[in-house]
């Protein structure tokens, strides 16, 4: 019998299907298919049940052999992928290292082009390319391979961002951050923020900070210190101190850098003894100074003019051996040259190690600011066989000279060698040209300048605002200063002192008042120099009330707030308190300077005090050792001369360590005509004849002497001296506002559109003065003509022709404010005193040597003018 005798045939099938399959498994395993020959060998005749449970247990032993071959082969794919990964994976950074080191060696074509081959491209690899064109400054590459990728991080957007920011395309680098947050909805991280904030240097970005400010706070980096520090110094370079203060103060840690930015924030903007305080406070946290500290606390120390202290800050410089470092050094070069202690500047110089183009910028900028020109221009030709960079040279200070001397010739030629090297470019050259141009009287060559420029700020306006000031052009300064503000530039210290002085010669108090505000709302009102500014002007527009006031609000005073006091009570006559200021200005522990001693000696010469004129003269330089300077002696050769103390006079003008100029002898003959003094008159006329005069006043003044005294013959002989030698008399004019509009009066003008009313109110006047007692002198109308002429023509005398318009054209009662570009004469004076007791109105007459207060029939002068 075989083998396979009796078997169900169910069991049977299931016998042949493992069979089958230990065929497939024979090669793997022989263990399987001696199982199946044990099964199929069963001796005829077996019970099923015992093949069954044979089977069974293969089954079962079969199924757990398959799982462990199946994890195994698994495992063994899993190998050899992990193996070919890994491969890939080394290819990938293999391919990344080479793409890098393309990059740093500068090869952006080849690394390029195997970035192009790489199989697959990631984050990593793209943006390591971007940043090597970023780098290069190959903006539009960039910009190109930026567009194309489909996918960007944070850190792609900020490569873009960072490169925008460094080739200075602030709106790109606005219009990136814009879409990175709005469009693509990836948020931005410390590195980004600090990229953006980087581009706000100027108070033009002040809305972007704080918008800025606003989001850091929000997206949780409000403690990071990194972009707090970016977010102070922002503030101080857009002139916010009071928002940079307060974010340092809310800072929980601080580091060097934070130091830094508020110490050169509070120094840049004159708040110099909150700086060096800082500067102190830093050291007491352990924090130790670095060149930047020293470089801002050096600049605070020329601020407050404190030699010691910056001998101080020299000493910790060598104990800390910052001294080598030309970036200290040039800060010193500066500190020293800035205070008038020039020779230890030459010598830092000559024993610094290391010089760079700065250092000659500053010490040739020291000759200048020292009137060492010769000096100065001597070492900038020596500069052009250095080997610097000549764009760098200080062609501004070398302007700067050329403006000082007007010597126009020196500044075209260093106007054509900025061309040469594109320096003319540069905001600061092409601030500097503007100046020279406007000071050598080329107003029309600095306004082609500054439309020129390609990017203006607020330099660059302040230049030609104050070149208009300077060449007399007070509205025209205005006007600029509206389009400068429509224009979104934002104005600083220096531009607010030009609008500002405008306004005091214009005496417009309405604008005043409207330019205090704006100061206020602009955060210039905690700089002393602001602040003395407003003192001086208030004054200048007679409103003596507003700049006690002003001077009162100020946080702090310095030496410039006193003497902008003290300057506002001389020159509106009042030399009481003017000695008053001066006394408390002692008692608050400051030292006068020459500015003040000559505010105090005005006062003396307008109020009479001549005793206590030589006192202060004296004590100028006997107590306080300064030096007396041309001005002071003129001062006190006016007092002498308006008191009649003519011997004393020569004698000081013998002591003098220089001569007598047109300026010191016009006084003397002014002095003569009000004491009768022919004899020194003739001599002091002499004088003048002799010299090549250019103002027209002193041949005014020996004009109305020979006419007062009747000699017309040299009354003509003066006119015909003026026309041969081509001086012109400036005419007589007067201004007053009234509804923020100036009125511009001159003598004998009828061309005012309502002069119908003013000369009806001008013989109003006239009648009612005359039962007051007013008689016209008619010595003040200085020409050969008849009585009743004369009278008419001291009626229409510009100062009286404005006093008629104000008081037709303003309420009742309230206060009149009329300026006089020349001397009043002594018939106005009388006859303003009497106006202002008939209408009951305080008239105020600001004419070229000081202020007339009238009020109720008197002058604050007292006739003593």
């Amino acid at each position: 019998m075989g083998y396979f005798s009796v078997i169900a045939t169910d069991t049977w099938m299931l016998a042949q299907g493992i069979f089958s399959t230990l065929f497939h498994l024979q090669r793997r395993s022989t263990r399987y298919f001696d199982i199946g020959l044990r099964i199929f060998s069963i001796p005829c005749h077996p019970e099923e049940n015992q093949i069954t449970t044979h089977l069974h247990l293969f089954k079962t032993d079969l199924y757990n052999s398959q799982t462990t071959l199946i994890n195994q082969t698994l495992r063994r794919r899993r190998r050899r992928r992990g193996r070919h990964q890994n491969r890939f994976q080394s290819n990938h950074q293999s391919l990344q290292l080479h793409i890098a080191d393309f990059i740093r060696n500068g090869n952006l074509s080849d690394a390029h082009k195997l970035f192009d081959e790489m199989p697959q491209r990631n984050m990593v690899s793209t943006n390591t390319l971007l940043s090597g064109y970023v780098k290069s400054g190959n903006l539009a590459t960039a910009h190109d391979l930026f567009d194309r990728m489909l996918d960007r991080n944070t850190v792609t957007w900020t490569i873009m961002i960072g490169g925008y920011a460094q080739s200075g395309s602030i709106d790109e680098v606005f219009a990136l951050f814009s879409q990175m947050r709005m469009q693509s909805g990836t948020c931005p991280d410390h590195v980004t923020f600090t990229s953006v904030l980087s581009v706000c240097n100027d108070e033009m970005r002040i809305n972007q900070v704080s918008q800025i400010h606003g989001l850091v706070l929000r997206l949780g980096f409000g403690s990071t210190l990194l972009v707090c520090n970016t977010l102070i110094d922002c503030y101080c370079k857009s002139h916010w101190l009071c928002s940079a203060d307060k974010l340092f103060n809310e800072l929980c840690e601080r580091d060097n850098v934070t130091y830094n930015a508020m110490i050169t924030g509070f120094s840049k903007e004159g708040l110099n003894e909150k700086a060096v305080k800082l500067f102190v406070d830093m050291q007491g946290f352990g924090l130790k100074p670095t060149e930047f500290t020293f470089a801002a606390v050096l600049c605070a120390c020329v601020g407050l003019g404190d030699a010691s202290l910056g001998q101080l800050v020299h000493g910790l410089v060598m104990k800390s051996n910052h001294v080598w470092n030309v970036f200290v050094s040039n800060a010193m070069l500066d500190f020293y040259s800035k205070h008038g202690q020039f020779e230890d500047a030459k010598r830092l110089f000559g024993e610094m190690q290391l010089v760079d183009c700065v250092s000659y910028n500053v010490i040739i900028s020291g000759y200048a600011w020292n009137g060492k020109y010769k000096e100065s221009i001597d070492l900038f030709n020596e500069l052009q066989f250095s080997g610097f960079d000549q764009k760098q040279f200080p062609y501004a200070s070398i302007l700067a000279i050329a403006a000082a001397q007007l010597d126009y010739e020196t500044g075209r030629k260093i106007h054509a060698k900025a061309i040469v090297v594109t320096a003319e470019s540069e905001n600061q050259v092409g601030n500097a040209l503007i100046d020279m141009y406007a000071k050598c009287g080329r107003l029309e060559e600095a306004k082609i300048i500054f439309e020129n420029q390609v990017c203006r700020n607020t330099v660059s306006w302040t230049a030609l605002i104050s070149s208009y000031v300077q060449n007399g052009l007070y509205e025209e300064a205005l006007k600029l200063f509206l389009d400068m503000q429509k224009a979104g530039i934002c104005a600083d210290q220096a531009t607010f002192a030009s609008i500002l002085k405008a306004s005091a010669n214009l005496a417009s108090l309405g604008l005043t008042r409207q330019l205090h505000s704006f100061i206020i709302r602009s955060g210039f009102m905690s700089n002393v120099f602001a602040g003395s500014a407003l003192v001086d002007v208030y004054a200048s527009c007679g409103s003596l009330r507003d700049a006690i006031q002003t001077f009162k609000e100020m946080p702090d005073r310095n030496i410039v707030s006193w003497n902008a006091l003290i300057a506002a009570y001389a020159r509106n006559g009042d030399g009481k308190a003017t000695l008053v200021s001066f006394q408390e200005m002692m008692e608050s522990d400051l030292q006068p300077d020459s500015v003040t001693f000559l505010s105090v000696l005005s006062a003396c010469s307008h109020c009479g005090l001549v005793n206590e004129g030589l006192h202060c003269f004296k004590s100028m330089t006997e107590i306080f050792g300064v030096v007396p300077r041309r001005e002071h002696y003129a001062s006190m050769i006016d007092i002498l001369g308006r008191g009649g103390w003519f011997d004393e006079l020569k004698n000081l003008m013998a002591q003098m360590p220089f001569e007598a100029d047109e300026i010191i002898w016009t006084s003397i003959l002014n002095s003569c005509r009000i004491h009768k003094n022919q004899e020194l008159a003739q001599k002091a006329a002499d004088q003048l004849f002799n010299m090549e005069l250019r103002d027209a006043a002193p041949y005014v003044v020996m004009s109305n002497i020979f006419a007062e005294a009747g000699k017309w013959e040299d009354v003509a002989n003066v006119k015909k001296s003026m026309r041969e030698r081509g001086v012109k008399k400036v005419s007589a004019y007067s201004w007053v506002e009234t509804q923020q509009k100036i009125h511009v009066f001159s003598a004998n003008d009828r061309t005012h559109p309502l002069m119908n009313q003013i000369e009806m109110k001008l013989k109003e006047l006239a009648a009612q003065m005359e039962k007051e007692g007013y008689k016209p002198d008619t010595s003040c109308a200085l020409h050969d003509v008849e009585n009743d002429i004369k009278v008419e023509s001291l009626m229409y005398h510009s100062e009286r022709l404005a006093i008629a318009f104000a008081l037709i054209s303003t309420p009742p009662g309230s206060p009149i404010l009329v300026v006089k570009n020349l001397r009043a004469c002594t018939d106005c004076h009388a006859a303003i005193k009497v106006i202002s007791k008939i209408v009951r109105r305080e008239i105020t007459v600001r004419d070229s040597s000081r202020f007339h207060h009238f009020r109720d029939g008197s002058c604050s002068c007292g006739d003593y003018w």
